[in-house]
């Protein structure tokens, strides 16, 4: 397999090696590195024969850049994403699964701290269009905490198509907008539900919250125009699992 790009740094490598193994086709090492963290690493590269090497470590920031890369990095095959028509076939709708659906989020680390969060929260997928989007790379990895590797994360050529398929299969959607009257923890979520967080800069596409059923705005002070789209996911996705928590866990 050829590369489609690298992820670093202890945690990111080791979810891989323990849970995708077979994503990984290359493991590089900084010489010299040590620690029963490494030697954790290189028992799982060759169990699962995957080439291990170690290398200067200029080697790595030629990979990956100016990162703290914790002397590790692996260079990975394309990330797999799932088929909307496959998911579908996989959940029961009268469950009330949760979608959270991302319109043109392109920075990585948004990326990945959404992922994280909604994994955290009991969302069941997150959607994304194919362009305009950040890629699973090892950015978005790292950010996620290996979240990635558990969250099914469905792409998608045309993400209003997508809405009104979902629409189609019983689920409602939710739109995010500064300017809706809607106070997002006012909603009611036991149901069905596609969440759509925007882009900080123009939050949703005005075609996109055409296909909304209800649009919610999270409250803010102080003059503040905008939150950081993960910290919006993040606000969102936890008034869901407020109001479906029935007891602490």
């Amino acid at each position: 397999m050829e590369s489609d790009g690298y992820i670093y740094g202890r945690n990111a490598v080791l979810e891989y090696l323990e849970h995708k193994p077979g994503h990984i086709i290359k493991l590089y090492l900084r010489q010299q590195q040590q620690g029963r963290v490494i030697q954790d690493l290189e028992r799982l590269a060759s169990q699962n024969r995957i080439p291990v090497q170690r290398v200067p470590g200029r080697k790595l920031a030629e990979l990956v850049g100016p990162v703290n890369d914790q002397g590790i990095v692996a260079a990975v095959s394309e990330a797999s994403y799932v088929e909307l028509e496959d998911w579908l076939e996989t959940v029961d709708v009268t469950r009330n699964p949760v979608i959270v659906a991302l319109d043109e989020i392109e920075d990585p680390h948004n990326f990945g701290a959404i992922i994280r969060t909604a994994l955290a929260c009991g969302v069941d997928a997150v959607l994304v269009p194919k362009h305009r989007q950040a890629p699973m790379s090892g950015a978005v990895m790292k950010a996620s905490a290996g979240a990635i590797l558990h969250m099914p994360v469905i792409r998608v050529v045309n993400m209003n198509q997508s809405l009104l398929r979902l629409k189609e299969a019983g689920f409602w959607v939710c739109g995010t907008d500064i300017q809706a009257k809607q106070d997002f923890r006012n909603q009611d979520y036991n149901l069905p539900i596609v969440v759509i967080i925007g882009s900080e800069e123009k939050g949703i596409r005005k075609k996109t919250r055409d296909h909304c059923d209800m649009v919610v705005h999270i409250p803010m002070k102080n003059k503040v125009a905008s939150l950081n789209a993960s910290v919006s996911g993040a606000l969102i996705c936890y008034e869901i699992l407020r109001q479906r928590q029935t007891e602490p866990e």
